[in-house]
């Protein structure tokens, strides 16, 4: 399974959401820190879920980041979130 595959997976079991998009983007950053030859370093995240009604910007980043903490802490280096509720 792909980074990106498991990344989805998590946030879909977690948050339960209307819609998410995970984009593999480690492509643009190749030669940059913390980049590796084959990729599935960098991603870019949106995702609307009810989940996110009434918390702050920060709030549910903070909750993305705690159910990626072991991708963050091995294969993500760099996390790009647009987390919202629906209707906004």
């Amino acid at each position: 399974m792909s980074v990106a595959d498991e990344i989805r997976r998590k946030l879909v079991e977690a948050f339960r959401p209307s819609q998410i998009d995970v984009n593999d983007e480690s492509a643009l950053h190749a030669g940059h820190a913390g980049a590796r030859p084959a990729g599935e370093t960098h991603f870019r995240v949106r995702i609307v879920a009810p989940a996110f009604i009434d918390m702050s910007r920060v709030a549910r980043q903070r909750k993305i980041y705690e159910v990626l903490s072991a991708e963050m802490h091995g294969q993500i280096h760099a996390l790009s979130i647009e987390a919202r509720a629906p209707g906004e």
